[in-house]
């Protein structure tokens, strides 16, 4: 890509409802090639349904959406992007092997039923050794820790080989040494020049990897800048801090309880 192409992500005045409530409102974000942005923030304050609303998961129900300068309803590359929800247990009660999810991912590269080739299971190959899971490519997915099972959900979306990653919480839940073994794994995306925008309550591990935070608070970005060290992942920072958005009447972010039991609150 050159610098003179549209950024991955611009949303303008991205506002979206729950049941007719107001979750998010006035919402401006521009992500540029090669950032990586973290999206930060309380339970509750609207970063999860932001990642969803930049996805398509969620409706927007006002505003205007481009993926890499095409407008969202117009948008059908989407072998460009790849999506790493939370973890809900990657094999979803269906018995299937590491390599079998992992090879999912490259549905957005293949046509249906068609066999795979060399460049498919190269892909496949790489995704799988970039998380760590090498050793583990023909074990059911359901036998591996809750950490492994994000590793596998990391990969699927690697396989594809996408350009722009979203993240939507990968470390909840998830020990130290797994939550290394994943900063590692985007610390390779980074150096590859991916864009990567992660829904995080905490950083751990992935903070020397943020080239931004976007912090959310009450449906609202509330900060948008570097990542210093007072702003802590809950959204909390100090008053010298430049607040955005502030014309924009205080909106509290319902609880997400019209989600589905797959859907934790943002």
């Amino acid at each position: 890509m050159s610098l003179t192409d549209p950024p991955p992500v611009e949303l303008r005045d991205g506002a979206v409802a729950i049941g007719g409530r107001p979750v998010l409102r006035g919402i401006d974000l521009t992500v540029t090639t090669g950032e990586f942005v973290a999206l930060l923030g309380a339970n509750g304050s609207g970063k999860s349904t932001l990642v969803r609303a930049l996805t398509g998961l969620r409706p927007l129900t006002r505003g205007e959406l481009r993926l890499f300068g095409t407008p969202f309803d117009e948008f059908r590359t989407w072998h460009r992007i790849g999506f790493v929800p939370q973890r809900t247990g990657a094999a979803s009660g269906v018995p299937a092997s590491v390599r079998e999810v992992v090879t999912s991912g490259r549905l957005t590269r293949r046509r249906l039923l068609r066999p795979l080739r060399a460049a498919d299971r190269l892909a496949i190959d790489e995704a799988i050794e970039l998380v760590g899971l090498t050793d583990r490519a023909t074990d059911g997915v359901s036998t591996l820790s809750g950490g492994q099972q994000q590793r596998v959900l990391i990969a699927r979306a690697l396989a594809g080989d996408p350009e722009l990653f979203f993240l939507d919480e990968p470390t909840a839940g998830v020990d130290l040494h797994h939550q290394q073994v994943l900063a590692d794994a985007l610390a390779a995306l980074k150096a590859r020049g991916s864009t990567v925008v992660l829904v995080a309550h905490e950083l751990g591990p992935i903070e020397p990897l943020v080239d931004r935070a976007v912090v959310m608070r009450d449906g609202r970005i509330d900060y948008d800048g570097r990542l210093a060290d007072h702003v802590d992942p809950t959204g909390h920072h100090h008053a010298a801090h430049r607040r955005v958005h502030d014309h924009v009447p205080h909106v509290a972010a319902p609880l997400e309880h019209l989600h589905s039991s797959r859907e934790p609150r943002a």
